[in-house]
């Protein structure tokens, strides 16, 4: 549980000056010298939606929950799940609390579209980094593109996942309908034997740089990735500005050449009825502890003030919008 300091008196003016500057240069202090952080309304226990056990989204999540467990004795699940659009349903089943997904999902859940019967009511805590979309395939393959994935056995991702999502959007841009290929629907770790086994000729994958699980892939196969950089400006005409140009650097999995590929955003989401100085409170520990976490997780360093904001068009969390406020240059 966060402690409040104390003080004892009298105190010289300049050892008072120093100590309410404190807060502001000691990241591990954060809010907490200021009093409760969580105003009255600290959660019993927080569940925390993911991915696959070795994504990044996981790593993130096992991370913040080793924080939150430490600064505030709160007791911290973490949930393995299929990806972006299975952990948005489970926060607004109320079986998560804070939950990870990737920017088109959560757009398609507050508009009520394609996976989601109705809009949702989620908000977002802010944009925490960005993904990239990996087409993997053995290094000797010889899909070149999309379109070489014709009668092929390949997975699009996990149901109900942020990846099937995308990968389903590229394909529909490449004008390759989803029967001419054997969709195998793997999570990432599912995908990663199955190609090391050769049960399956390529997998889709959308997850930050790098990913641990694609790491050790490429440590005992040589893998390659498929450049999707020429899709991006349909994509973009068709489902929205929030994809962008991205580009995985030379030498990432053992790669010859940098490769273009399509990014998208990952905000973390939590409900609209969570308390604001709940969602304020999550928000604070997640900037405090940056270094902390990105010393497990890469991804972490990314998170930045000024981008964290842009979640357009989903709506920030009123406790979160309160943090950047009050924190703002």
């Amino acid at each position: 549980m966060s402690t409040r300091p104390t003080t004892r008196r009298p105190l010289l003016a300049a050892l008072a000056a120093a100590l309410l500057v404190l807060p502001l240069l000691a990241g591990c202090v954060g809010d907490d010298a200021a009093g409760d952080p969580w105003e009255g309304n600290q959660p019993d226990t927080l569940t925390v939606a993911t991915g696959g056990s070795t994504g990044i989204y996981h790593a993130y999540g096992v991370a913040i929950a080793k924080v939150l467990e430490e600064r505030y004795d709160l007791p911290v699940e973490v949930d393995e799940t299929g990806g972006s659009v299975e952990n948005l349903q489970s926060l607004d089943a109320g079986t998560a609390q804070v939950a990870f997904s990737a920017a088109d999902a959560a757009r398609d859940a507050v508009a009520g579209e394609g996976e989601f019967d109705e809009p949702l009511d989620v908000r977002a805590l802010g944009r925490v980094y960005d993904d990239f979309v990996h087409l993997v395939v053995p290094a000797g393959s010889d899909v070149r593109s999309i379109a070489d994935l014709r009668g092929r056995r390949v997975s699009l991702g996990a149901p109900r996942s942020g990846t099937a999502l995308i990968a389903q959007r590229l394909l529909s841009a490449a004008d390759v309908p989803r029967a001419a290929l054997t969709d195998t629907r793997l999570g990432l770790d599912d995908s990663i034997a199955a190609l090391r086994d050769g049960d399956i000729e390529a997998f889709f994958w959308s997850g930050g740089l790098r990913t641990p699980g694609l790491t050790a892939l490429a440590d005992d196969v040589p893998v390659r990735l498929v450049p999707l950089g020429d899709l991006v400006e349909e994509v973009r005409s068709r489902y929205g500005s929030g994809y962008r140009h991205g580009i995985v650097p030379k030498g990432m999995y053992g790669s010859s050449a940098a490769v273009e590929t399509l990014a998208v955003p990952n905000f973390l989401m939590v409900r609209g009825d969570m308390p604001d100085a709940e969602a304020r409170t999550l928000v604070s520990t997640l900037f405090d502890a940056r270094s902390q976490i990105a010393a497990q997780v890469p991804s972490a360093a990314n998170l930045d003030r000024v981008r964290a904001i842009f979640t357009d068009p989903v709506e920030l969390h009123p406790g979160a919008l309160r943090y950047y406020r009050e924190t703002k240059d």
